[in-house]
């Protein structure tokens, strides 16, 4: 394995590019590494080639899946350019992505301008607050729209956008770009790999274009800074070296984003982004460090993104592949590290060795002898390191602020295709956990089913994918079953009796209970009310749990039942044939009996659904909520969005992602949580026991 050259912490930059799917992300990284000669081949989205969308299941999809790093030079500057998945199924990486980057590209199309995508990433990276830059990609398609797709981000994701570049002509016609700090034109060469070009004058019918655009950068330029409006106001421009300079400021501030163009398929543009990135991009040094925790010990300790600092890291990504084994990505927060060094587990209390330190090229590792504060690196087989783990060192543990991935929303019960496959399951399923923590895998034992939580059904699907070409482990997804529960509404009272003589000493048991319903969520109550001894009072916890086993089997249609009280209040015995086990059968007759009485219920799990959405469809899913008998508990608008609080019973809400998707066009997102049970309605009764008997039938074959 190569080794790589190594980076101070002033000469790195890191950048999350970002954006909706299909947006030109990946094919944006590969042309800016070849272009930077750090990547010797250009890829292809199309064919699989691409320098950061190599695993089968991306090949498969046609689509980014998961936050992939690469890296490229330019100025003696190093950029490690972390890939991230357009669709939300996946944003557990692209949270991932930003947490580690200290600035991010947000990469539009020039053809299909904001997505709904694009609206969620531009949140995110708002609300970690890094500096970001607008890319318009695909400028020389058909129907490509530099002035559109400038007034979309104006009007729908921020006003402080600004131009640096336009381009020249677009389409077909898409020839060049012109710089706006420099007044000077680049035609591409045409034919050229690396988006060469001439420099020259700007073409005269394009003059007075660019001096609107020039008009609106400078007076952007000038409210950064109360001596640089002056100078403005006077001089009516502002200097080359002044402009960089308030660049450099208004995008460290957030004040400035930022907006330049071009086409990764030519690498039109790849040159003056480059060089871009190494002016306005803040090295780790410039974004400042951070503060962690202290194991055992109160308050927070500051960490300088500095070589004298003590070593901190945090690991945000975890993949593992056959004959390679797990591969921790991190970055490096504080202090440096070098190869073969033995770390702490801040999280976990254990020791790590760090051999064969790397920084990853796509699916490639290059070994170095040392990362500096602030570059990001991998190593392999870790011994108990996860993602969100903190590496430290030794003499002072520390614990960095966590990556906030999102809560697993939808549910797919899964079932091994063979025997084989089942039995693995318990193995193989914390792994890909390990690997993405947005996705969750356990067995349920009431529901008798392994139920996977993902973020979307294309999410857990390629789970399965996952599972299948790496362990070998084949499954197929159904809908999970519902946990309802069954109830009694009334007070009724009655005998238990199991008498059974078949020669030598027989089985006796005899019990008087009554039944009454509780509260909903009061549970299960067992009252003792025998006098004079009619039973004995060591056969009276039989007598419970007979009633308790009984109930779990359920009266209407198998579901356990809750929220009782039962009372014993009389029986009797036989001094020889009695035992615990005769009282216990003749306890769970006695509630088969009465329960039967009480007029007993189905109870349906109920979910507490809170959707965010733009206000353009707050009608269609309200009006979706009452289609699935849901009840909307109220409404808060805020700045064009409004969230909506509803609760619907959990069957209802299988594959209702999907659905909000399509309401929505995909602009919306909910999340879930568990409110309580309420009565079945009467016309889903016969339908839920019919289910029942089906599901019991089955599973007797």
């Amino acid at each position: 394995m190569p080794f790589a050259k190594e980076y101070t912490t002033d000469k790195i930059r890191n950048v999350a590019v970002l954006g909706h799917g299909g947006a030109g992300k990946t094919s944006l990284i590969d042309a800016l590494c070849y272009t930077a000669g750090s990547s010797k081949r250009k890829g292809n989205v199309d064919d699989g080639t691409a320098l950061t969308m190599y695993t089968p299941e991306e090949a498969n999809h046609g689509v980014s899946l998961q936050c992939t790093p690469a890296f490229c030079e330019y100025a003696g500057t190093k950029i490690n350019l972390l890939d991230t998945p357009g669709f939300m199924d996946f944003v557990g990486e692209t949270l991932a992505a930003i947490r580690v980057a200290d600035s991010a590209v947000i990469v539009v199309s020039a053809t299909s301008g904001v997505e709904v995508g694009t609206e969620t990433v531009w949140e995110y990276a708002e609300d970690r607050g890094i500096p970001r830059f607008f890319f318009v990609s695909m400028m020389d398609k058909d129907n490509a729209s530099f002035e559109r797709v400038y007034q979309e981000i104006k009007g729908r994701l921020t006003k402080k956008v600004v131009a640096v570049e336009i381009p020249i002509g677009e389409g077909p016609d898409f020839r060049g770009i012109i710089n706006l700090f420099s007044e000077r034109a680049h035609i591409f060469k045409a034919g050229t790999e690396k988006g060469e070009y001439d420099e020259v004058d700007v073409p005269e019918e394009l003059k007075a274009k660019v001096e609107v655009w020039e008009t609106e950068l400078q007076e952007t330029l000038a409210t950064t800074d109360e001596a640089l409006l002056d100078r403005y106001l006077e001089e009516g421009k502002i200097s080359l070296e002044d402009a960089i300079q308030a660049m450099h400021k208004g995008v460290a501030s957030g004040d400035i984003i930022p907006l330049f163009c071009g086409s990764a398929e030519s690498s039109y543009g790849m040159q003056t982004l480059l060089k871009k990135l190494v002016e306005l991009c803040p090295s780790p040094a410039e974004a400042g460090g951070e503060t962690a925790q202290r194991p055992g010990m109160e308050g927070e300790v500051h960490l300088s993104p500095t070589d004298d600092e003590t070593f901190s890291a945090l690991i945000y990504k975890t993949a593992s592949e056959p004959r390679i084994g797990e591969m921790s990505y991190f970055r490096v927060v504080s202090g440096s590290i070098s190869n073969g060094q033995e770390v702490r587990n801040g999280e976990r209390g254990t020791t790590e060795k760090l051999n064969h330190l790397s920084v990853a090229m796509g699916k490639e590792r290059l070994e170095v002898a040392k990362l500096h504060a602030g570059d990001l690196g991998v190593v392999a087989k870790l011994k108990g390191a996860h993602t969100n783990d903190t590496l430290c060192d030794m003499s002072r543990p520390v614990v960095l602020e966590k990556i906030a991935f999102p809560k697993p929303e939808i549910a797919m019960a899964i079932l091994g295709e063979s025997r084989s496959d089942e039995d693995k399951l318990g193995e193989v399923l914390p792994k890909l956990h390990e690997e993405d923590p947005t996705f969750l895998a356990e067995f349920d034992p009431e529901l008798h089913q392994t139920i996977a939580r993902g973020l979307g059904e294309l999410h857990l699907a390629v789970q399965m994918e996952r599972m299948k070409r790496k362990y070998g482990v084949a499954v197929h997804m159904e809908q999970p079953k519902i946990g309802y529960r069954e109830t009694i509404t009334r007070e009724a009272e009655g005998q238990g009796r199991h008498k059974k003589q078949s020669g030598g000493r027989g089985q006796f048991g005899d019990c008087w209970i009554r039944l009454k319903p509780r509260r909903t969520g009061k549970g299960y109550e067992f009252v003792k009310s025998i006098k004079g001894g009619v039973i004995p009072t060591k056969y009276l916890p039989s007598v419970d749990k007979g009633i308790q086993e009984a109930a779990a089997r359920g009266i209407l249609a198998g579901f356990r039942c809750v929220d009782f009280e039962a009372e014993c209040y009389d029986g009797s015995y036989h001094a020889v044939d009695s035992s615990d086990i005769a009282f216990k059968l003749a306890g769970s007759s006695a509630f088969r009996n009465v329960a039967a009485k009480c007029r007993p219920v189905i109870l349906e799990p109920i979910i507490e659904v809170t959707v965010t959405t733009p206000d353009d469809y707050v009608g269609d899913i309200m009006s979706d909520i009452n289609q699935r008998r849901g009840k909307v508990l109220g409404m808060e608008p805020s700045e064009g969005r409004t969230t909506v609080k509803a609760l619907v019973p959990e069957a209802e809400l299988y594959r209702y992602s999907t659905s909000l998707r399509a309401i929505t066009q995909g602009r919306a997102h909910h999340s879930r949580s568990f409110s309580g049970y309420e009565p079945l309605p009467e016309q889903e009764v016969p339908k839920v026991i019919a289910a029942s008997k089906e599901a019991v039938t089955a599973a007797a074959h």
